[in-house]
């Protein structure tokens, strides 16, 4: 079960980076690409497999206002039923 002391990392084979094109943010995976909106790419972005939940949403409220753990989670997760974020 995912909780907010879960630490979750991308996937091995799985890159975050930014198309300078279309000015966005892409997620390459072997399967295919998917294209986060600007929330998914900030929590992306600290998905390093050495923060949790709790940590990346306190680094997330630092950036924005009326940040919860509860949207954290809810993105992760639909991300992991993606396969491109793992758990540890």
């Amino acid at each position: 079960m995912i909780t907010a002391d879960s630490v979750p990392q991308l996937r091995r084979g799985v890159r975050l980076s930014f198309d300078h094109v279309r000015e966005t943010h892409v997620l390459l995976f072997p399967e295919g690409v998917l294209v986060p909106n600007a929330t998914a790419a900030a929590v992306l972005e600290l998905c390093d497999g050495a923060r949790s939940v709790t940590e990346i949403t306190t680094a997330l409220s630092g950036r924005y206002s009326g940040v919860v753990a509860q949207d954290v989670l809810a993105v992760l997760s639909r991300l992991g039923e993606r396969r491109v974020v793992a758990w540890t």
